[in-house]
Order: structure tokens, then C-alpha cells, then sequence
């Protein structure tokens, strides 16, 4: 499936200010399962150096450095994308100790997943409560309790659009009102990990109908034979081919679109984004 998009991100500063070196993860992957056929990433004011580079998590950055004052900075990127995985669950799962859960990876990638697999001190006991019933239906299976957690995540919470603000913590997601798809995966990640599921951040876009667009967000989890496979909590659906990813993290600032910060003592006006995805033969 093929999608073209443009995203155009803007600050505004009340009264000029420095720029200090901004990192930007806007770039859709470009792998096995998603072909990046057009990209173009425009920054104003022009940065004195604008370089790429890849990072540790394999998402390719783009580092910002400025000069001068400017009461603005404006981030535009323009790309068209083709898809290609369409059965999301195309692999068997290999190895032992992936029988059931907990789930128990080999020593060879068990270090190189640490960061994916370590829940945050003092974890609130609400999430493992959460999870029980979930994994009692599952029988822990693995797959099993994937499909049952995103499925359970997507049925106990509302969803809300929240454009701004950090993700909530896992147990304030199952207890508020409404929350927003960062939320939803940041839960998703902890419940997996809880049971020795390694589980990363995914920012990115998906397929949407007409109104405003907005980036979205949603969990991946490592398992072997079938390698980092997403699931969207959002809408209860394990990912294939109608989600364009671009970044991933072991947390969602490492996923972030924009990073950065500034040298002066300006307001700075809250950020404004205008995102178009469509496909190419109806815009």
C-alpha cells in the first residue's frame, strides 16, 4: 500500500531566541516490510549543519545546529511510502523458553535487549492485577496473550486526541477517563515486559479517514523467528501494512519527532502541527 504525506511541525518564540542543536526523527523507515520511495526534509530557519545520522535503535536522525536569532523554527517533511507486510503474523516463534510465559530469550540477544525488557522502579502492582485475567484467557501462550492484552487494552480505554504532554505512567492509563494512543502503548509495553516480552516505542502514522491528522503511536515486541512485530492497542490490531513507522525507542522520548530547546527568556507558544497523508491516487 502506498501513502504520500507531508508534516509540517511550527514554534513560535515571543520575543527572538538561540536555538540549541535540535535531533529530528521524521524519516520513515526504509526495511523489509516498508519502502521509503521519496523523502524531503525542509528546516527554517536554515541550520548552519544539518546531518544524518543512525542511531542506536537503527531510526535514522537528522541534527540541527543554528546560528543567529529567530522568533520561529518551522520542520517540514515531505515523503511517499509504500508498505509492504501484509499478514502481521507471517512467522512461527523459535527457541527455547518461548513455550510460555514468562517468556525466556536465548543468552545471545538477552543483553542486547535489556533496555526493552526493564520496567521502571517500582512498577505499580495495578498493572501486574491488570494482567492477570489476561494471562489466565491466554493459557500463557505468547501470541495468544499479545492478541488478548491488545485487545484488552483497546476495550477497558477511552480514546482521546492530547497533542501536547508526556505519556501517562501504565496504572494512570487504567484509570483515566480518556487517554491518548502514547498512553495505550506505553501500558501495552509494560504488561509485555511484566511477563519477559521485550517491547519498544513506535511513533509513525497510520491509514485515516477525512478531519485533522495527527502522528500516532504504538508498541513493537521482539520475538524470535518472528523479529520486532507491532501491535496498536488503539485499535485492538496487530500492524501491517496500513501504519507507516519512522522511529522506535525504548522509551517514547527516543521515538520523539523533535528534540530540542532554546536560549533566551521568550514564551514560546505552543507547537503547531499540520499533517496531510493520503495515497497517491487521491491525495
Amino acid at each position: 500500500m502506498r501513502f504520500v504525506a507531508s508534516h509540517t511541525t511550527r514554534f513560535r518564540y515571543s520575543k527572538p531566541v538561540y536555538l540549541e542543536p535540535h535531533v529530528i526523527r521524521l524519516r520513515p523507515r526504509c526495511d523489509g516490510f516498508q519502502r521509503l520511495l521519496r523523502y524531503r526534509l525542509r528546516v527554517t530557519p536554515e541550520p548552519e549543519l544539518l546531518s544524518e545520522a543512525l542511531d542506536v535503535e537503527g531510526n535514522v536522525v537528522a541534527h540541527a545546529w543554528f546560528s543567529g536569532l529567530t522568533q520561529t523554527l518551522e520542520v517540514t517533511s515531505e515523503f511517499e511510502v509504500e508498505t509492504l507486510r501484509i499478514n502481521p503474523f507471517d512467522y512461527l516463534v523459535i527457541g527455547d523458553g518461548t513455550g510460555k510465559l514468562p517468556f525466556e530469550y536465548a543468552v545471545t540477544v538477552r543483553g542486547r535487549l535489556a533496555s526493552s525488557l526493564a520496567r521502571p522502579a517500582g512498577a505499580d502492582p495495578a498493572v501486574d492485577e491488570f494482567l492477570r485475567p489476561i494471562l489466565a484467557r491466554s493459557g500463557r501462550q505468547p501470541l495468544a496473550f499479545l492478541s488478548v492484552l491488545n485487545q484488552a487494552i483497546h476495550e477497558a480505554c477511552a480514546v482521546t486526541v492530547r497533542e501536547h504532554g508526556e505519556p501517562l505512567l501504565p496504572a494512570q492509563t487504567l484509570t483515566a477517563e480518556r487517554v491518548a494512543c502514547r498512553d495505550l502503548a506505553v501500558l501495552f509495553m509494560d504488561c509485555c515486559r511484566a511477563v519477559g516480552i521485550a517491547a519498544r516505542f513506535v511513533s509513525g502514522y497510520q491509514e485515516q479517514g477525512s478531519g485533522t491528522r495527527f502522528m500516532h503511536a504504538w508498541a513493537e515486541v521482539y520475538l524470535p523467528g518472528g523479529g520486532w512485530r507491532g501491535y496498536d492497542p488503539t485499535q485492538g490490531l496487530a500492524v501491517a501494512d496500513r501504519h507507516v513507522a519512522v522511529a522506535a525507542g525504548n522509551s517514547p522520548s527516543e521515538a520523539s519527532p523533535i528534540q530540542g530547546s532554546y536560549r533566551g527568556d521568550a514564551e514560546a507558544a505552543p507547537l503547531k502541527a499540520e499533517i496531510r497523508i493520503g495515497r497517491p491516487d487521491n491525495g
